[in-house]
């Protein structure tokens, strides 16, 4: 008689594609087909859900789930989750993001589902918000870790921030992102085609000729507060007035919420010509090999995503010291307080001067993300943890 498959289901709240969607869609691929059924739940429509059905994974797209609180959808979310939940009947629910995770977990444990796992890869915390606001928010990740059986922790810092709550010290462990080689473009066919991207998202001169000794900074961001872009382009601003015999560039791949602020920045600053917006690229990180340094500029990071592809891609990083960066970093990188224009402005300035220290820097990192932050093994430690294994 054959053995049935073990029925692992996926909830996420939005199907954009950030950190958490790469991570659940890197564990579903993961999974053996022929011994687990896997299936993914996320609010709308996003290219999450897009790559997971090219695969051939079943995803339920749950429009009332989305970040932001309503409570309307709250309840329409909670009861679509747990007329799934009691349909399929899960072996494992796998919760990842905060709404998610809260949501989900008080639901499958209405539902009956016997093994949840939670993934914590930020707390809704850290973000700029009232003291009473963080602390109600602080007390609903307690019960999601409480109400989920298992929780990991995709960095240190992020296990660090919780642990000291009641009941958190067996429930929470670490397991690091992990990361595959990827097939990069070569340095000049990356700055060819984001050339044609900037132009095409600024209406400048397809056909202007730029300096061959430009300076490429770059960064791989949404444009949301916690990201600190502003920050950033303090930075080159900075560069431009003090250095001014630097062709020195800043190349901004990602979209969101914070595109008309950093507009209007860009046009105040006068960096029209220095800083580019290129919008979101399915596949950024093929263009990576365009940057001489690539940044992080976060005010909060549980882990970063980025600085992996950076440091497979051979370009030296300089992170904010914030979160989880410093973990990935180590001493293969520069890192730098947050919320501080001149200090980014004094770390890039380092590395253009010293091309030495950018070379070493950057052999550090691919060697630290190749050994220590691969995906196969992030994919077996989650295996063991499906399995009670750890």
């Amino acid at each position: 008689m054959e053995t049935p498959k073990k029925k692992i289901l996926f909830v996420i709240t939005k199907s954009n594609w950030g950190g958490a969607q790469r991570y659940v869609y890197d564990l579903a691929l993961s999974l053996d087909k022929s011994t687990f059924d896997v299936s993914v739940i996320a609010g709308g429509n996003g290219l999450l859900a897009e790559k997971l059905q090219s695969a051939d994974i079943a995803v339920t797209s749950l429009d009332s789930m989305q970040r932001d609180v309503n409570l309307k959808k709250e309840f329409l979310s909670a009861f679509e989750l747990f007329k799934i939940f009691r349909k399929t009947k899960p072996d494992l629910v796998h919760l990842n993001s905060s709404k998610a995770g809260g949501l989900g977990a008080l639901v499958a444990r209405l539902a009956g589902v016997k093994n949840i796992i939670f993934t914590a890869h930020a707390w809704a915390f850290n973000e700029n918000r009232g003291t009473l606001s963080k602390m109600f928010i602080s007390f609903l990740h307690w019960m999601t870790v409480i109400l989920s059986h298992r929780t990991i922790a995709v960095s240190d810092s992020v296990k660090e921030q919780v642990i000291h709550m009641p009941f958190m010290k067996n429930k929470i462990e670490v397991i690091h992102l992990g990361m595959d080689t990827y097939d990069f473009k070569e340095k000049e066919e990356a700055r060819v085609s984001l050339r044609v991207k900037k132009n095409l998202n600024s209406n400048l001169n397809l056909n202007e000729v730029e300096p061959e000794n430009d300076i490429w900074v770059g960064t791989i961001s949404e444009l949301h507060p916690v990201k600190g872009i502003p920050y950033a382009i303090d930075a080159i601003a900075l560069i431009r007035d003090e250095r001014p015999e630097l062709n020195i560039k800043f190349y901004i791949i990602g979209e969101g919420e914070q595109r008309a602020l950093i507009e209007k920045q860009i046009v105040k600053r006068r960096l029209e010509s220095r800083v580019f917006l290129t919008g979101f690229i399915d596949g950024a990180k093929t263009y990576l090999k365009a940057f001489d340094i690539f940044t992080l500029s976060s005010l909060s990071e549980a882990f970063g995503y980025s600085i992996l592809e950076a440091g497979l891609a051979g370009i030296p990083v300089i992170g904010t010291e914030v979160g989880g960066i410093p973990e990935v970093i180590d001493e293969a990188g520069i890192l730098v307080q947050p919320k501080s224009g001149r200090a980014l402005a004094e770390a890039i300035k380092k590395l253009i001067d010293f091309p030495a220290e950018r070379e070493r820097l950057s052999k550090e990192l691919t060697e630290r993300v190749q050994t220590i932050f691969n995906k196969a093994e992030m994919c077996s430690k989650t295996l063991d943890v499906y399995l009670n294994k750890r």
